[in-house]
């Protein structure tokens, strides 16, 4: 007897089984990379993933200290990306760096990505955030980089860690002949590590590998500045976004390597170590007390003849840099406070006769000072450019005129609230904007937020991963930003968004006239 033929349906179920498959039992907090399987968590309310602690590079350890960064090894099993890995090597130096992770160490080359909760079939862009700090401290495990808001607004955002300070950017006589002419700057090296990491790895989490922003504050700023330089990080970012830094001017400058080497190895032998293997077998807490002493910023990225083949300026000119979408400014205050206190009109001409001698007409004409009030107003606007705004108005003038991309500048300007670090509460002051950026307002200890900070963080947000998207800030409900390459205005972030041309240029241009060599 013939058996009954069986129902369509019911044949059809197995293959929509294996089929569905994937759907039905994959797990979207594990993600499989290059080097094996990870498991995260679910963050944000649950519309976040979160992947902490990957290792993107070896540890940079014994032998490996003071050499470009390696491959990271594989691993069997899931490995577990709920914690934050350790931080670089460094010592406490702001009270407001706070970290979410174990410690510092040696072993500190992780990183952390944020994805929304469903990426299947999506190729997102992606954030790349390079922390400030001076290339001498910071994490991307600080709080006020995590549970952010970016991932929210469908875009993937990668935090990193990189070797900081005497580990990141060492540059002796000694370590030039192992590397044939190339210390320094792993740091730097660290970062195109990891981005050559998001290049293999990011499409798993959801990301578009073509569609890559870095973006970065302070020594972060200065790293996107000098990646757009660099012809080893070429191609593997398609934008770039920096807040309040640049390797133009004297701030972080860039040495060439015979000087810094000269300079470094004097300091190594200080130490009373013979050679390099006797440096590196050195606990990493004697190395740290020892760079401690040169303070923030001393060990700084080198003109190498391979990660930067010649100062960051001179690439510029030569319009060599990366033609990629640049947004950039910085805030209103970055160190307001420094000089203003206790300063008179009478000072401030004092101040004006005493650094800048027969031009110290011209100085006053750019920061008057015909009244008290006005002495202070120019005397904190002074301290700003010259120490972060004047550096960043050359990188924006430079991409401006050889980039062949477009730019987007704007002047963060919203006072800050109280809160325990600025009790004060009446500036903008430098690493103000992060917080509004990364939509993180609430990690900032002692303040009370304003309806107008809320609402500068929403706008920001979007500015920022609209740019991330296409290259272009602008979208719906935003007030217009203007491109700075073809109208010269800038977008004013305050209470009241507003654009207009750079009231402060007279300000640049005489800043300009003192640089060394354009003086006459």
């Amino acid at each position: 007897m013939l058996a009954k033929p069986r129902s369509k349906c019911l044949i059809a179920i197995p293959f929509l089984l294996i089929a569905l498959g994937p759907l039905l039992h994959s797990d979207p907090l594990k993600i499989r990379t290059e080097e094996g399987k990870l498991h995260g968590k679910l963050i944000n309310g649950g519309k976040v993933r979160a992947f902490l602690g990957i290792p993107y590079a070896a540890p940079p350890v014994g032998d490996l200290r003071w050499k470009e960064p390696q491959p990271p090894a594989s691993w069997t099993g899931v490995r577990d990306a709920t914690k934050f890995g350790a931080r670089c090597e460094q010592w406490p130096i702001w009270a407001d760096y706070i970290f979410l992770d174990s410690g510092p160490s040696e072993d500190c080359l992780y990183l952390n990505v944020y994805t929304p909760a469903d990426t299947r079939n999506k190729k997102l862009p992606v954030m790349f955030w390079i922390h400030g700090g001076g290339y001498t401290a910071g994490s991307g495990s600080e709080p006020r980089y995590t549970n952010s808001g970016l991932p929210l607004r469908g875009v993937v955002l990668v935090t990193i860690n990189y070797r900081l300070g005497v580990f990141g950017f060492l540059a002796s006589e000694d370590l030039a002949k192992e590397s044939a002419g190339s210390a320094g700057n792993y740091g730097l090296m660290d970062m195109v590590s990891a981005l050559q990491w998001v290049r293999a790895n990011i499409a798993e989490f959801g990301g578009d590998p073509n569609n890559v922003t870095i973006f970065g504050e302070s020594a972060g700023s200065f790293a996107v500045s000098t990646l757009m330089a660099s012809p080893e990080a070429r191609g593997l970012f398609q934008k770039a976004i920096g807040e309040s830094g640049a390797a133009f001017g004297n701030v972080l400058s860039v040495m060439p390597l015979a000087t810094r080497a000269s300079r470094d190895q004097a300091w190594v032998e200080s130490l009373g170590v013979k050679n390099l293997a006797d440096l590196r077998a050195m606990p990493p807490s004697a190395v740290i007390e020892a760079a401690k002493q040169k303070g923030v910023g001393w060990f700084a990225p080198v003109i190498d003849g391979r990660l930067l083949t010649e100062g960051v300026p001179e690439t510029y000119a030569k319009g060599n840099q990366e033609h990629v979408p640049l947004l950039a400014g910085w805030n209103r205050d970055e160190r307001s406070g420094t000089m203003s206190k206790d300063m008179t009109a009478e000072k401030w001409k004092e101040f004006a006769e005493q650094h800048f001698g027969k031009r110290a007409d011209d100085f006053l004409k750019a920061f008057p000072g015909s009244s008290d009030d006005e002495a202070v107003r120019s005397a904190d606007a002074f301290t700003t450019e010259e120490y972060i705004g004047f550096g960043t108005w050359l990188w924006i003038e430079a991409q401006t005129k050889s980039g062949g991309a477009p730019v987007y500048r704007y002047h963060f300007e919203l006072p800050a609230t109280p809160s325990e670090m600025h009790p004060e509460g009446k500036y903008a002051f430098h690493s103000d904007e992060l917080e509004y950026v990364f939509g993180t307002l609430d990690t900032r200890h002692g303040a009370e937020w304003r309806p107008e900070d809320r609402k500068l963080s929403e706008e920001m947000m979007d500015y920022w991963t609209n740019f991330a998207k296409t290259g272009d800030p602008n979208g719906q409900g935003l007030p217009q930003w203007p491109r700075f390459d073809q109208t010269h205005e800038l977008i004013h972030l305050d209470g009241t968004i507003t654009t207009g041309p750079d009231s402060a240029q007279p300000q640049y241009e005489f800043l300009l006239h003192e640089m060394p060599e354009n003086r006459h």
